[in-house]
């Protein structure tokens, strides 16, 4: 009965994530300026009903799992609120960060978005550059470039929104940088990061990056305020003090520093409540195992959406819908048999009896043999993911690699406002 439950609340997360995702009904082919255009009467509505100034900050929040992209907004108090939740149409790879260019990984993480960061020529209607690589991860040796949130829905290590929804998304950041915020912060996470999540999780290889993920989610969760981000010792560090003239280098060791008093009781309270929540939830998944799906995978359970589209509109649906709770025995079981060597012979069979090269038949019949263990452990993939047998009736063209010619110049470590200045006012 217990992972009946589980299973239902994944269910209704994922039909939850979309609540607040209807549009008004936009012709955007009609839209003479769409780098001006501006955000509906309905979301105008909510932001004077929430106190919130239309020039006020933002910070966008991603949530892989749930294909989920969120708008938070400053209201007059200078604590952050929902303003708009959308269901994100694309995102390649499967979670885990981005570690080098051409891996389909989409970034994970804590990015700067300054105004040269807007693309208004996009060919992907609109977009935004993510930031990456950021400081974090240009200490730890991770490449890419061109990684945005952009229209189109189609996505090859990007984070893609339909046409309507970037409309809005842009309008957002356009409207907050006309106000004199001088950067909007992005969080990229894999999921939620709860205590029934992590524990869903924590047999990852990525479960480290996400620990350390997780201390800057929870300061947001706390505070409401956009943490203040520096990395130093190659890893991210939040709303830390430092003493004199100290500063943070990435690949340095970190300087003297200390969270405020006022904050650190609050995460205290927040920690402790967690370990509890935590405890629990691994007794409940004690014996199970999450299969986390392929992208393949997820565009099959979407394919409806395709259908009569142009073949660049490329959904991919989310990890709860296509994923799933199993027993420990049935996944090992499931992962010895996509291993097992029987399962191989069509792949050997192509390669010895023919020097010809193979057909595109031939390879998308290749591309419905079972996958290794090492990608299904979380390795990230260096081509399209593939479909296991339930799926593999759905075969989906792959995009190529955004061809997008803008690269927006980095940012640099510009001085804000410190967080604990606000936190020190209440």
């Amino acid at each position: 009965m217990r992972l009946k439950n589980i299973a239902l609340a994944l269910a209704l997360a994922t039909a939850l994530a979309g609540c607040n995702d209807t549009l008004d009904s936009v012709d955007v082919s009609k839209i003479k300026n769409k780098v001006e255009h501006p955000l509906p009467s309905r979301i105008v509505a909510e932001m004077q009903k929430k106190n919130m100034p239309r020039t006020s900050p933002i910070m966008i929040r991603i949530f892989k799992e749930e294909g989920v992209l969120e708008v938070w907004k400053a209201k007059a108090d200078n604590r952050f609120d929902m303003i708009s939740s959308y269901q994100i149409c694309a995102w390649s790879g499967k979670l885990g960060p981005k570690k080098k260019e051409g891996d389909r990984q989409a970034p994970e993480g804590f990015y700067n978005l300054t105004p040269a960061h807007l693309n208004p020529n996009s060919k992907y209607f609109l977009a935004i550059n993510t930031g990456f690589p950021n400081r974090y991860d240009q200490v730890n040796g991770r490449t890419g470039s061109n990684l945005m949130i952009h229209g189109a829905c189609s996505s090859s290590g990007c984070y893609s929104m339909t046409d309507e929804q970037v409309l809005e998304i842009y309008a957002f950041a356009r409207d907050a940088f006309k106000g004199g915020q001088s950067a909007v912060q992005l969080q990229a996470f894999p999921f939620r990061m709860t205590a029934e999540n992590m524990a869903r999780h924590r047999g990852s290889e990525h479960y480290d990056f996400w620990q350390m993920l997780k201390t800057g989610y929870d300061n947001f969760e706390v505070t409401k305020r956009p943490p203040e981000v520096n990395v130093c010792e190659k890893k991210y560090v939040f709303n830390q003090q430092v003493e004199g003239a100290a500063t943070f280098n990435a690949a340095a060791a970190c300087p003297p520093m200390s969270t405020p008093p006022g904050l650190m009781a609050a995460l205290a309270s927040h920690q402790q409540s967690y370990d509890v929540a935590y405890t629990k939830a691994v007794k409940k998944l004690d014996g199970m195992v999450w299969y986390e799906p392929s992208e393949a995978e997820r565009k099959a359970v979407v394919a409806e959406k395709r259908k009569g589209r142009d073949i660049a509109y490329a959904p991919t649906g989310t990890s709860l819908e296509a994923g799933k709770l199993m027993k420990r025995e049935e996944f090992e079981a499931l992962m010895a048999k996509r291993t097992a060597p029987e399962n191989k012979p069509a792949t050997t069979m192509l390669a010895s009896t023919s020097a010809r090269p193979a057909t595109a038949a031939e390879r998308m019949k290749q591309d419905r043999l079972p996958r290794p263990q090492s990608e299904m452990a979380g390795a990230a993939p260096t081509a399209e993911p593939t479909a296991t047998a339930d799926a593999s009736s759905t075969t989906v063209p792959i995009p190529v690699q955004n061809p997008m010619a803008y690269a927006a110049p980095p940012v640099s470590d510009s001085k804000k406002r410190p967080f604990w200045k606000f936190w020190s006012q209440e």
